[in-house]
């Protein structure tokens, strides 16, 4: 049973298959994973299982979650995650080992996206841009946004300047290109959200099946 695993974006680089051919990975650390607590539909009405990576100084976690891993038996962590059951099921640690992946499996990767800070909508929205000839006073400007007499107003989600990154991102169909156990970690095909050294969570893909051997 896939369940799902946490881990820490370590970098990219390049690995061989059979055929030598060279494929871009990027390296997830993600062993160590905890279980910190299992709901069940008859005491918390849906079945979950809640997971912990990374190691925390005590001082740094509020006084519920200390009794939390406290009651796991486990070191505070930094990075909890929850993940859904479809039916009720007891969860060890043994099941949130790299094992439940295996090279060609396909994943989904969610992590926090590079914040960009503030942009303009040339870059924050692909804009094409306006004139660049010599008193344009236009050029990377979004031009009319409607707030005069028709419509009025502005409509929302309007596309203007603002902050960029930042913000939840979800890279599916990601494929596994190898699990390295003795290293802790999980070799995955592309880019995955996130600069190195964030947390990010690998599931399951949900669109996509493995490939036949």
């Amino acid at each position: 049973m896939a369940i799902g695993l946490l881990g820490k974006k370590i970098g990219m680089t390049r690995v061989y298959d059979a055929k030598g051919t060279a494929v871009t990975v990027t390296v997830v650390h993600a062993a160590g994973n905890a279980v910190l607590k299992v709901n069940s539909k008859e005491s918390d009405g849906y079945s979950s299982v809640l997971v912990g990576y990374g190691d925390q100084k005590e001082h740094r976690v509020s006084e519920p979650q200390k009794g939390l891993f406290k009651k796991a038996e486990t070191t505070p962590k930094r990075f909890l995650k929850e993940f859904r059951l479809k039916d009720d099921a007891q969860v060890t640690d043994a099941d949130l080992d790299l094992a439940q992946f295996e090279a060609g499996d396909w994943v989904d990767v969610i992590g926090t996206s590079k914040g960009k800070g503030f942009q303009g909508v040339m870059r924050r929205h692909n804009f094409q841009g306006q004139g660049m000839s010599h008193g344009s006073m236009m050029h990377r400007r979004p031009g009319a946004i409607g707030n005069r007499s028709t419509p009025g107003l502005v409509f929302k989600n309007m596309k203007m300047p603002g902050h960029m990154g930042d913000e939840r991102v979800t890279t599916q169909n990601l494929k596994v290109v190898q699990v390295r156990p003795e290293d802790g970690v999980i070799l995955i095909s592309g880019s995955v959200p996130g600069a190195n050294g964030g947390f990010i969570v690998i599931r399951p893909a949900k669109k996509k099946q493995k490939a036949a051997a």
